[in-house]
């Protein structure tokens, strides 16, 4: 809410005074300062923006960041080194293990362009620490080729990326990497919710099935199997329907007790829906859905009616599908 990214905000503040006395912090109601809202484009609530070197041009985005902790650390890769500069594998081990996750980049040497993209990734990515080496003894301590990025969960690599000069981009980067703060398949319900919508990949797949079927274990190795192939281009969520909570996502997709189990594809900017053409829950199908809905040739799933054009003029909002994802979240 954004009472709590209030108070975590403040709280940032507070400590960032002792340590970076130069960062201002202010906070702002723009209900009623509707020029304000307009300059900077002020869409949803709360929003924090960060400007540089008093320009009020172009101020960056600090999206997601709901901890005092992630503020402080996003705000110093900001205006210091985004990531730590490792020279043994001692101190590569201190950060892999002080945390869940960590993400390490290993390097032939630390001036071409795969540094520059890592290192900005690292700004964006503040829930987890970076670090990056040249250095000969720590890559063949992990039996790693250079050039390398991997991502270690609880101590344990979990993902190699090799990192072409130029091939890689931030954007791409920051969303695989984000992802990892999730499960694989995320099961969807009000404590993760807030989490799914964070994470900056826009395609999302939901799964709509009773978790207590007899066939779901099957399924849900299906699903996950697919969702292994496509981390960081398409999120996959788990919708349990015998959780009565469910109710409004059944309603938005239009999901019935007789279509289960079902699949579906949300593509959050443009709000269009996809329905899975086969109705088996294969590795097979879910992998040719996927594919076809990256390649551009799913055919959009249609169950809405037109947004009435005086939708927005009373105190009640009329919602039909095709608003009603943009509205209520």
């Amino acid at each position: 809410s954004s009472q709590n990214l209030s108070e975590e905000f403040a709280e940032a503040a507070r400590q960032l005074k002792k340590e970076a006395p130069r960062i201002q912090f202010g906070k702002m109601d723009v209900t009623h300062q509707h020029d304000l809202r307009k300059e900077f484009n002020i869409q949803a609530f709360p929003t924090v923006k960060f400007f540089v070197n008093g320009s009020r041009e172009d101020p960056i985005d600090c999206k997601g960041v709901r901890k005092a902790s992630t503020f402080i650390t996003w705000v110093k890769r900001r205006t210091g080194p985004s990531t730590v500069l490792i020279n043994s594998t001692d101190q590569a081990e201190a950060i892999i293990k002080a945390d869940d996750l960590a993400v390490i980049g290993f390097f032939r040497e630390l001036d071409n362009d795969s540094v520059e993209v890592f290192y900005e990734t690292a700004r964006d990515v503040p829930e987890m620490p970076f670090g990056m080496t040249a250095s000969e003894d720590v890559c063949a301590n992990y039996g790693i080729q250079r050039n390398a990025l991997i991502v270690f969960k609880k101590g344990k690599p979990v993902h190699n990326e090799v990192l072409e000069d130029g091939t890689q981009n931030k954007l791409g980067l920051t969303r695989l990497i984000k992802t990892f703060t999730l499960d694989l398949v995320t099961e969807y319900n009000i404590e993760t919710s807030v989490k799914i919508f964070d994470v900056p990949v826009e395609n999302h797949i939901l799964l709509f099935t009773p978790t207590n079927s007899e066939t779901f274990n099957e399924i849900y190795e299906n699903y996950q199997s697919a969702a292994a192939e496509f981390r960081g281009k398409i999120l996959f969520v788990l919708v349990d329907t015998n959780e009565a909570r469910n109710g409004r996502i059944f309603e938005y997709f239009r999901i019935r007790d007789i279509d289960v189990p079902a699949v579906r594809i949300l593509n959050l900017t443009s709000d269009a829906k996809y329905k899975m053409p086969a109705d088996e829950v294969t590795v097979e199908n879910l992998k040719e859905f996927c594919q076809s809905y990256l390649n551009g040739k799913a055919k959009q799933h249609l169950s809405s009616e037109k947004i009435p054009q005086d939708w927005d003029k009373m105190p009640v909002k009329v919602l039909v599908g095709k608003n009603f994802h943009s509205v209520v979240f």
